[in-house]
């Protein structure tokens, strides 16, 4: 196993932290673009950077940011779930990255959900 540097510790010291605090309630809210291989190859990757985009830009530090693999929607693909604090988890679906940041906008900022790309609202969690 090659050695980590300096850097890949820091990265992995930030990604730990930011565990941490999603459990001690620092965020009000998540992102979570879906990257399995539908999602890649139907553009996934320029969501994750609209979105990040967005949250960068703006300063923006209680809202949490990952990804996802598969969620078993390709013709949907690409996807974003987002989840904020006391709501249930939206689902939008064939995203543009002109559409991410109306997302951004709307959802995460204003708290309207943006119903024209909205692929389900609920979660399939039980318990």
């Amino acid at each position: 196993m090659p050695k980590l540097t300096i850097d890949e510790l820091r990265k992995m010291r930030e990604s730990a932290k930011k565990e941490i605090y999603l459990r001690e309630g620092e965020f009000k809210g998540k992102v979570i673009v879906h990257m399995g291989t539908c999602g890649i190859a139907a553009g996934a990757r320029a969501i994750m950077s609209a979105f990040l985009d967005e949250i960068d830009n703006r300063g923006i530090t209680d809202i949490m940011f990952t990804s996802t693999g598969c969620a078993g929607l390709c013709s949907e693909e690409p996807m974003v779930t987002i989840e904020m604090e006391g709501s249930a988890p939206v689902r939008y679906g064939k995203l543009t990255p002109d559409k991410a940041k109306r997302i951004f906008d709307d959802h995460i900022i204003n708290g309207d959900v943006v119903k024209e790309f909205v692929v389900g609202i609920g979660s399939e969690r039980v318990g």
